[in-house]
């Protein structure tokens, strides 16, 4: 009898150690969205690994439109964005009953490059820019002589963010003037580093994406300084801190799921490890950190939000 009550109490306790253990199992965060914000959340994400071992936190790179769409139905808890979200994209976020909040994380820049090779371009203006990638240009603007007459007489080749870039509307936006609104005969990728080796592997070529990027890949590429009317600027962390990196500096964003903090307590623990490590970590990939008033409104604000949906 004494047998088995022992070996009962021992089945029973090996029963409750394996429930506890299922119930400490791993969570998960998915995250997608901009390839531009990919490296500040993937190095934030990295050393919460480290802290959180319980935690899967997998980020996918669908550019900023990409990453709504998802973000939209369901499927992902955070979003990164290299621009705010769009009324459509918000309608579909409110057709399937997703509340959110939109906090900035950083600040960059968009750094305009061109190949090593490239000894005739040290600076555009905003208009020879527009002039190159503006809709009418199609067909029309291939040569580099033809936006100066002392650059040679060989073809311009462009590489470039595609549609569903955040990258994509904030440069059609600060450079054309209107969101989304650019020449299409360009090699078109979300993905940073085909860019990166496109432009690289081309004399003629020039591109444009975030300043992490450049510096990530500054031995491969030459970048060009840009007026924006107040003379030539190359994108730094001084110049994009004081905006004299002029109209091509941003914020960058993530956006939170607000089912994703109903239902799931280690988003709300990243992300308040995310604003608490940034500061320090953006340097480390490039970026820009807000001003320690503007994280601490950041995380004020995430605060009512988490407040509000765990009523």
């Amino acid at each position: 009898m004494k047998k088995l009550i022992l070996i009962t109490a021992v089945t029973l306790s090996l029963a409750s150690c394996g429930n506890n253990k299922k119930d400490k199992g791993t969570s998960s965060i998915n995250i997608d969205g901009s390839s531009t914000v990919y490296p500040v959340t993937e190095a934030i994400a990295e050393e919460y690994r480290a802290v959180d071992r319980d935690v899967d936190v997998t980020i996918g790179v669908s550019g900023t439109g990409g990453g709504f769409q998802k973000f939209g139905r369901g499927e992902t808890d955070i979003s990164n964005a290299s621009r705010p979200i769009k009324e459509d994209e918000k309608k579909i976020a409110q057709q399937n009953n997703i509340d959110f909040v939109e906090l900035e994380v950083a600040y960059d820049g968009l750094a305009v490059v061109v190949n090593p090779e490239n000894d005739w371009v040290d600076c555009f203006t905003v208009e020879q820019l527009r002039k190159i990638w503006e809709p009418g240009a199609q067909g029309k603007i291939t040569h580099w002589n033809q936006i100066n007459p002392e650059w040679p007489n060989e073809e311009i080749h462009l590489f470039g963010p595609g549609v569903a870039s955040g990258t994509f509307d904030y440069f059609t936006e600060a450079i054309v003037g209107e969101s989304g609104s650019s020449r299409g005969d360009y090699t078109a990728s979300e993905d940073d580093n085909v860019l990166v080796q496109g432009v690289s592997g081309d004399k003629y070529g020039l591109g444009f994406f975030g300043l992490a990027y450049f510096e990530e890949n500054s031995d491969k590429l030459r970048m060009v300084a840009v007026d924006g009317g107040e003379g030539c600027v190359e994108p730094s962390t001084e110049t994009v801190s004081d905006g004299s990196y002029a109209p091509l500096s941003r914020p960058l964003y993530v956006y939170v799921n607000s089912s994703s903090v109903q239902n799931n307590p280690k988003v709300v623990d990243f992300m308040n490890f995310y604003l608490d490590e940034a500061p320090t970590l953006l340097k480390d990939v490039g970026y820009v950190p807000l001003t320690p008033e503007e994280y601490k409104e950041q995380k004020e604000k995430f605060q009512s939000f988490v407040e509000k949906h765990q009523q």
